[in-house]
Order: structure tokens, then sequence, then C-alpha cells
């Protein structure tokens, strides 16, 4: 049986491996880069702010006790 090696396309550098040590990254140094690239803020998404009731409504299910 022949072993079907898998290659992945490393989202910073965009070149493709296939040692999984630092996956979804080819190295330490795309894996550092990235992790830099949220520190700085490079990296953003949209919050949806939630109105008073809504938040209220969210602490009560958070603190009910399990039954």
């Amino acid at each position: 049986m022949s072993e079907d090696i898998k290659t992945y396309c490393c989202p910073i550098c965009k070149k493709k491996f296939t040692d999984t040590q630092y996956k979804p990254f080819c190295s330490k140094r795309c894996a550092d880069i990235d992790l830099g690239n949220w520190f700085n803020g490079e990296y953003r998404f949209e919050a949806q702010e939630i109105d008073e009731q809504d938040a209220e409504e969210l602490e009560k299910l958070i603190t009910k006790p399990e039954e």
C-alpha cells in the first residue's frame, strides 16, 4: 500500500509544506509572524453590540445553577 503524503500551503508565505509541526504554518517563523499580526491588531473582526436586556438574559443563563 502506498502512503499518501498531504501537502499544505502556509497562509503567511504561501510555501507548500508537508511537515505538520507548526500546522497550519510551514515554520515557527511564519507562526510567530501570524501571532505578531494578532498582537498588532492587523487581524480584526466586527463585534456585535447587545442591548441591556440581552446582557441581563445572558448573565442569568451564565449564573443559573445546574439542575
